[in-house]
């Protein structure tokens, strides 16, 4: 999963787009009664009615059907990576409330988390979500940074990658580090490094046979950290 490579950075890019809305306003008229002075006392009762130099109810009509409709901006659309170009408007994992936790569940969610963000990096480029929450001493983060800091030269991108968290387990026992360990079964789609005009650098096959990680983790003031995470197998 996390091994280096020499290759190539850009964030994936932000496409705004918009999306038109049209309303059309339908007036409707009244029949007045029978009659040749039913009809005719009908329209005089319109006529003083209606003040002077308004538009009749079937003009109105017309004008509104026919007025340019304002458009109105869409929300930004996810767009995976592929060989045309990096993934746009991905969103940042939110951290779940259980995740903050001080807990055993507290821990396993945290875990969970911490997968998402390798995700998240792999999909833009952009790790400093995952190292705000991952120690200095990290030895396997710091191949995860490798790889996308290389995946991501010189407007070269990573498509695919993504880690899926199959389970996850904590005794929630501190050990003599002061750490506690949760285990986390992972499975990783193959990944592809490339570039623009169709460049395909190489190809990672991921991890196809369930594999089993431990991340170690410390609470310091109201979050957990991930101070080691190691392949167990």
């Amino acid at each position: 999963m996390f091994r280096t490579r020499a290759c190539s950075a850009v964030s994936a890019s932000v496409r705004l787009s918009a999306a038109g809305l049209a309303a059309v306003l339908v007036l409707g008229g009244c029949s007045g009664s029978n009659g040749d002075s039913d009809a005719e006392a009908a329209e005089n009762r319109s006529a003083s009615a209606s003040p002077s130099g308004s538009a009749a109810p079937s003009e109105t009509a017309t004008a509104s059907a026919t007025a340019t409709p304002s458009p109105t901006p869409a929300a930004d659309v996810y767009k995976p990576a592929s060989a045309e170009g990096p993934a746009e408007n991905v969103p940042l994992p939110v951290m779940p409330e259980l995740a903050k936790q001080e807990s055993k569940e507290g821990l396993e969610a945290f875990a969970e988390y911490w997968y998402s963000l390798v995700n998240y990096g792999f999909e833009t480029g952009d790790i400093k979500p995952i190292e705000e929450v991952s120690g200095s001493d990290c030895v396997v983060c710091r191949s995860f940074y490798r790889m996308v800091d290389n995946g991501y030269k010189n407007a070269d991108w990573i498509v695919g990658g993504n880690i899926q968290v199959i389970a996850k387990h904590s005794d929630y026992v501190l050990t003599g580090d002061g750490l506690y360990q949760v285990l986390v079964n992972i499975q990783q789609d193959a990944l592809q490094y490339r570039g623009p005009a169709d460049t395909l650098y190489e190809v990672d096959e991921g991890i196809n046979e369930i594999t089993v990680q431990m991340i170690e983790a410390t609470y310091q003031g109201d979050r957990w950290q991930a101070t080691r995470v190691v392949t167990i197998k």
